[in-house]
């Protein structure tokens, strides 16, 4: 198994794209622990599948936008299974709502979620990364950082830019202690986040992709294991586009 005794941290990891890697990282042997904001339940839910399938893991809830919370969060992992080898930086959040009609309390936490908690949650992992001259940060960005945009999401798009910008300071940062950061983009992936989209939303999305379909969680999360395997031992710095093919 590629990452047996490896302790992995998934922010944001009760649903979705981060559920789907905490599953695939149990599967290949890593201990596993499950950030989660509110779903308790559903993190829980999350631990138990993976004690399942007899590899160790546990639930930790932390805003991973608040700096204390982030350094208490990263206490309790240490103190459970005594470092971290890789951290994928998973959480995320969008409101989908007119120009106008935004203020900029819905913009710190927008950032707050999906940029500031990239910064804070990298920062605590390597510290600890550091100590053993190795580790992988990988971030969950989005093609709404890259190529792609909505009028009705400048403050998530915004956010996911700045992600793919600090996944190159970091990696440059954290060279020096062989610790590779690099950035994954989804385009449309079947997630909770998405599972509300008008019909008509999902046609017109749909037929600009050149597969047809939108992705799947477990689609993304292959991807994430590849740049936290030895696979991707010369690759740091970069952002892998998961789209289905666009544009």
């Amino acid at each position: 198994m590629r990452f047996e005794n490896k302790v992995v941290l998934i922010t944001g990891s009760s649903r979705g794209i981060g559920r789907a890697t905490a599953i695939e990282f149990a599967k290949e042997g890593a201990k596993v622990i499950i950030n989660y904001s509110k779903s308790k339940k559903e993190a829980e839910e999350v631990v138990k599948e993976i004690k399942n399938i007899s590899q160790q893991a546990i639930a930790i809830q932390a805003d991973v936008s608040n700096e204390k919370e982030v350094q208490s969060m990263f206490q309790k992992a240490k103190k459970e299974f005594g470092t971290i080898n890789i951290l994928v930086n998973n959480a995320g959040l969008v409101y989908d709502k007119p120009f106008f009609e935004r203020n900029a309390e819905e913009w710190h936490k927008i950032l707050g979620v999906n940029l500031i908690s990239i910064f804070l949650c990298s920062k605590y992992a390597s510290i600890e990364m550091k100590k053993q001259n190795a580790g992988k940060i990988i971030n969950i960005t989005s093609t709404n950082g890259l190529d792609t945009f909505s009028t009705s999401t400048p403050d998530y798009d915004a956010a996911k830019a700045g992600a793919i910008i600090l996944t190159r300071n970091l990696a440059k940062e954290l060279a020096p202690w062989n610790i590779q950061v690099n950035s994954i983009a989804p385009g449309w992936i079947n997630t909770d986040m998405n599972k509300d989209l008008p019909k008509e939303v999902i046609k017109e999305e749909t037929d600009q992709i050149h597969m047809k379909r939108f992705g799947e969680p477990n689609e993304i999360a292959r991807v994430v294991l590849f740049l936290a395997s030895d696979d991707a031992s010369f690759i740091t710095g970069t952002t892998i586009k998961v789209d289905g093919g666009s544009g």
